[in-house]
């Protein structure tokens, strides 16, 4: 598995009339389980600490890397590694259809125009979505947008999939089949999520509270931590 890394990395916000704002208090530690999950209150920092994976943002102390490649020194070899799936698919899907947001995906690593339409549509075929390929983004439904969005990151074969609460938009089936295919996927994936049921599919599980991990355990003891803190019992 890939090792992400983080050494004393914190994020502290611009200055405001308030002053600075710690966002994340310095972290360390070393990610190589296959599936790793954040959880945590709305506003904890959990989605800063996924967007420090691949360099969506940087650390304001400290340092993230991915197998060596340090994210502030060598961003574009870790966005080659690191795929980014966002909570709201529209925010990823920008061309019309769905096999053109593959396509798209694939211009850099796959020249030949039709060696390309070749792969978007084996890589829509393994993930049961060819016979969506063609309909317009807006016709489909929120869990298939979801999907699509996935597809258009997993083209490119990264080594880690990283992935911003992927299920709040989606109703229970849908939630299902996408922790199905998740499950299923050999890259490494570290997530946020909300449902302490998709939180439990993972192998180690960390708990952020106020900007600090609290928690770095089992699912099990985990989950258990977190309940605690937001029914204030600790």
């Amino acid at each position: 598995m890939p090792a992400v890394v983080f050494a004393g990395a914190g994020v502290v916000a611009a200055e405001s009339a308030a002053g600075p704002r710690t966002i994340l208090h310095p972290v360390s530690l070393e990610l190589t389980e296959p599936r790793v999950a954040v959880i945590g209150a709305n506003g904890s920092g959990k989605s800063t600490l996924l967007r420090l994976i691949n360099g969506l943002l940087l650390p304001s102390s400290g340092a993230v890397s991915v197998d060596g490649a340090d994210t502030a020194k060598q961003g574009s070899k870790v966005r080659r590694r690191v795929g980014f799936v966002f909570t709201d698919p529209l925010s990823q899907l920008v061309m019309p259809t769905g096999r053109d947001d593959v396509e798209l995906s694939l211009r850099r690593s796959i020249r030949d125009a039709r060696a390309r339409s070749a792969a978007a549509e084996q890589r829509l075929a393994s993930l049961g979505l060819l016979e969506l390929a063609d309909r317009s983004i807006y016709d489909l439904s929120g869990g298939e947008r979801q999907l699509m969005a996935l597809a258009t990151v997993l083209a490119v074969e990264p080594a880690v999939l990283v992935a911003d609460e992927p299920t709040t938009l989606l109703d229970l089936r849908n939630t299902a089949r996408l922790r199905e295919l998740l499950a299923a996927l050999p890259q490494q994936l570290i997530y946020t999520t909300h449902d302490l049921d998709f939180a439990s599919d993972a192998d180690r599980v960390l708990v952020i509270d106020d900007g600090r991990i609290v928690c770095d355990a089992g699912p099990e003891e985990a989950i258990g931590r977190y309940r605690a803190l937001a029914l204030g019992t600790r």
